[in-house]
């Protein structure tokens, strides 16, 4: 009795494409629960408030003490920029300079910007 070699293939290709189905209809629900928390009708976000684990974002271009690398040193910062002026450069970055907009946002922007400015 001779096989069929035809059904092995498609029996894996049927079952294939079953499987791209489920996955799709099971991404369509994440998509709209993604574009809900992106119109602020999603979870809230925990606001991390200890600026030292924040600061762990500018630790690759301010070295891991912030003493300075490819970026300048951040240890006495206060001395030269008040809060406000450090979170501008926070979030705006630094025109012409590898500093870039928006490393970190919002309240954590705030925390760190605070923290920065107390270091003198």
């Amino acid at each position: 009795m001779k096989k069929n070699p035809v059904i092995p293939y498609a029996l894996i290709a049927v079952l294939g494409i079953l499987t791209i189905i489920v996955l799709s209809m099971v991404g369509l629900n994440q998509q709209e629960k993604i574009e809900m928390a992106g119109e602020g009708g999603g979870e809230s976000q925990e606001v991390n408030t200890d600026p030292e684990q924040i600061s762990q974002n500018c630790t690759v271009c301010h070295g891991a003490d912030l003493a300075g690398g490819t970026g300048p040193n951040l240890q006495n910062i206060g001395s030269k920029y008040d809060a406000d002026q450090i979170l501008n450069i926070i979030q705006n970055g630094i025109e012409g300079t590898s500093m870039p907009p928006g490393v970190v946002k919002g309240e954590e922007a705030e925390v760190l910007a605070e923290w920065l400015a107390e270091k003198k």
